[in-house]
């Protein structure tokens, strides 16, 4: 980790987003809640900022007085200043942020010549819930829950991250199982959202029939989390210092029987969608995202992997246990829609023998350890830790900084679609605007991971 001190008087440095682009909302973000400026920042418009804040008024800093409970509503953030696209012929489309399904809110707007796309703007932050300061002052387990609900979809991942992160700062030993358990449950994960994707894409361009299958598949897999783990999601199974559900012979061997059974009935599924021509016709070339913009943005996850960026936390720079598991990484180059549902595809049969192994070399002993004994430590003495996981959606990053108590004094947890939403932004030029839904389901970041 590397830190940078700046004066109180006049917080400035310079911006990362001139030679990297992913870095744009990260500090727009950092600038509206914290007050710092970015002196060569492109765009210095607000981004998280919100109408409840008056001018001058940083939240996040530690001396911001709690907000008001006021009983009337927050003026409409009707006033953001999207940018212009000029030009004979040229039409603008408002999007959201409601939406006519069950999806969070999101504003998107489009500037298309006929039903051309020529430019999306994307206007976020529907959804703030003042996750970093309500981790302030909260012990490791307040943390950890809190970090379990950044993005309902990536529990498993965002409170791994979270729980890795407050270990490595406090020196707290995993055990081997509880750390294969985890694996186990962030495998889980991703098959799970895989599987409501790949048939959420389908559906979006009519192909009902896989919406049905990875559907009832995917219920019979939460259904089994429940029964084993406590939860269908997986929600707070993860713990600092380890899990709270164990395995026994009978379980581990119901596990594996559902693998079998799920790549049995996945085989003739993934053989149609992956060669279907109503699919091929509508996914194939749709949404192209290139490498060298996957790369100048960062993207990491199916959006990276689809676009030719291999990049695997769990293969390049493995936390255990997968760094005694051999992790495929299925790359494409192609970049459009077709491939963003190939590597959900090849990251689902990855991950099923990554189970069977994970069960096959289980090591034995506790769940959870206890934390170690905190030593003293001088008045105003911090400490710090990172957390790296490869969430579902591709690297999850968090940052946990403690006080002298033991207390959390800084929490941000950047989810990978920090990155990804940017990406739909690009890749969805000289699309039609029919075609956005489906774009956009590939790409599927997450709102709740970004409004932080």
């Amino acid at each position: 980790m590397l830190a940078t001190e700046v004066p109180a008087a006049q917080p400035e440095l310079p911006s990362h987003t001139p030679v990297f682009a992913g870095a744009d909302r990260l500090e727009r973000h950092a600038q509206d809640l914290l007050g710092l400026r970015f002196t060569d920042h492109p765009d210095p418009r607000r981004w998280t900022r919100h109408q409840a804040w008056p001018a001058g008024t940083f939240p996040l800093r530690p001396d911001a007085a709690p907000p008001e409970r006021r009983p009337r509503r927050t003026p409409a953030d009707q006033d953001y200043p999207f940018a212009p696209l000029l030009g004979a012929g040229v039409v603008e489309i408002p999007v959201g942020p409601v939406h006519a399904g069950i999806i969070e809110p999101g504003h998107f707007r489009f500037q298309v010549a006929g039903e051309d796309v020529l430019r999306l703007e994307e206007r976020l932050g529907y959804v703030h819930k003042g996750i970093e300061r309500l981790a302030v002052g909260r012990d490791p387990q307040g943390l950890a829950r809190l970090a379990a609900r950044v993005s309902g979809d990536s529990t498993v991942a965002h409170a791994w991250a979270a729980c890795q992160a407050l270990e490595r700062a406090t020196g707290w030993a995993v055990p081997p199982r509880a750390r294969s358990l985890r694996a186990l449950l962030a495998e889980r994960e991703r098959i799970a959202n895989h599987l409501g994707d790949i048939g959420a894409i389908c559906n979006d361009v009519g192909f009902a029939f896989a919406l049905a299958q990875c559907g009832r598949l995917r219920e019979l897999w939460q259904r089994r989390s429940q029964a084993l783990f406590g939860h269908r999601l997986l929600m707070d199974r993860v713990v600092p210092g380890g899990a709270t559900h164990d395995l026994d012979e009978a379980a581990a061997a119901t596990l594996r029987a559902d693998h079998a059974e799920l790549r049995r009935a996945l085989g003739p599924i993934f053989e149609i969608i992956e060669d279907h021509p109503s699919l091929d016709d509508r996914l194939f070339t749709t949404g192209r995202l290139a490498p060298a913009d996957a790369r100048a943005l960062g993207c990491t996850g199916y959006v990276g992997k689809a676009s030719g960026q291999a990049f695997d936390v769990r293969r390049d720079s493995p936390y255990p246990p997968y760094d005694a598991l051999a992790v495929e990484v299925p790359t494409f180059t192609a970049g459009d829609v077709a491939a963003r549902v190939r590597v959900r595809i090849g990251e689902i049969r990855a991950s099923l023998t990554l189970l069977d192994r994970i069960l096959e070399q289980l090591p034995g002993g506790p769940i959870i350890a206890a934390a170690p004994p905190a030593a003293p430590r001088p008045a105003g003495a911090e400490r710090a830790g990172l957390g790296i996981v490869e969430g579902w959606r591709g690297e999850i990053l968090t940052y946990v900084r403690l006080d002298a108590a033991g207390r959390v004094a800084r929490f941000f947890p950047r989810d990978p679609s920090w990155f990804t939403w940017p990406a739909l932004e690009r890749l969805v030029h000289g699309n039609i605007v029919p075609d956005f839904p489906v774009c956009n389901k590939s790409i599927n970041g997450s709102y709740a991971g970004v409004d932080l």
